[in-house]
């Protein structure tokens, strides 16, 4: 069971949630941190925000699929994001992803000084809960 919950209390934002629960049976799945990078390893969206984050949400989406699982199963999301870039461009370019889920995952958004490679913008890790059937 995956229960998501935004108690009274805390904020209540329509693209996240505050508490995710999982309970009983079923797979943990981590993902680690992905870039806007091609199965090539070319960097998409030199330079773009919002095509490295669209690159990003592709591969965690690639990596979710080899385990029979979706973004409806994510968690969480930690997002990292380099100094000075739009934070409302990554954004903008994550709502195909996310605005048709029941269910948002828990986010923490970084602020960063660089990643490991210089062109790369943002950076996501990512964990998911698939229910035993």
């Amino acid at each position: 069971m995956i229960k998501y919950l935004n108690p009274e209390g805390l904020h209540k934002h329509p693209a996240y949630s505050q508490v995710v629960i999982t309970e009983g049976p079923g797979r943990t799945i981590y993902i680690g941190g992905q870039n806007g990078i091609n199965a090539n390893g070319e960097i998409v969206g030199k330079g773009d925000i919002a095509r490295q984050t669209e690159q990003t949400l592709k591969n965690i989406d690639i990596a979710l699929a080899s385990c029979n699982a979706s973004f409806a199963n994510l968690m969480k999301l930690t997002i990292y994001i380099v100094q000075g870039q739009d934070l409302y461009k990554a954004f903008q370019a994550s709502q195909p992803f996310f605005s048709k889920l029941s269910n948002q995952p828990i986010i923490t958004v970084l602020v960063v000084a660089g990643l490991a490679n210089p062109d790369y913008l943002v950076e996501i890790e990512a964990t998911a809960f698939v229910p035993a059937e």
